[in-house]
């Protein structure tokens, strides 16, 4: 199987990191970061396209580069559209500590487990450890979720300011892209 052009881990990672976290920046050029219902399907599928497109160029060689930004962008669209929400660019409504860490882990599991499952689609086949992409995903996002959004809603109360949340969402892609990025390269370099 052909590998893609980093030569070490913490190369791999902090590429597929600034790539990410990069595309989720960039995306707030277009995405008004609010609550469930103020995000929508185009929204979705802006923000789907501004994470896919730089994590397709650094995995050009082993993924099939059309459908990882196609199918990853129809998660995203799936997710918002069955009502779980854009959930990298969504705000949990609850202010209770307890609450706010179950519902990020549930939808932080559904939401990486979507996005894997579509991802998984596009991986060269036969790859004997592709399905093993769903279950990082899924653990990154379940991990990732709560952690942003309890530190974002503690600076929320703290300062007053909503931009309090979007910090605690940043945190979240920025768990997702380091974490991602670690199975990324174990995935394609050490195949478990």
């Amino acid at each position: 199987m052909p590998k893609v052009a980093a030569k070490s881990p913490l190369e791999f990672t902090l590429l597929w990191t600034v790539g990410t976290f990069g595309g989720f920046v960039g995306s707030l050029f277009w995405i008004e970061i609010g609550e469930r219902p103020d995000i929508g399907v185009v929204q979705a599928a802006v923000g789907g396209l501004a994470i896919a497109l730089p994590q397709s160029l650094i995995l050009n060689h082993t993924i099939f580069t059309g459908k990882w930004i196609v199918l990853t962008l129809a998660a995203w669209v799936f997710l918002t559209a069955t009502g779980v929400g854009a959930v990298g660019w969504m705000v949990l409504a609850s202010e209770v500590l307890p609450l706010r860490l179950y519902l990020g882990m549930v939808y932080g599991a559904f939401a990486g487990f979507s996005i894997g499952m579509a991802q998984w689609l596009a991986i060269r086949q036969p790859a004997s450890w592709a399905w093993q992409w769903i279950l990082a995903n899924a653990v990154s996002w379940a991990i990732a979720v709560p952690l942003g959004s309890v530190v974002g809603m503690i600076l929320h109360q703290l300062t007053r300011l909503f931009l309090g949340e979007v910090v605690g969402l940043a945190i979240t892609w920025l768990v997702v892209a380091i974490s991602t990025g670690i199975y990324a390269y174990k995935l394609l370099y050490q195949s478990w």
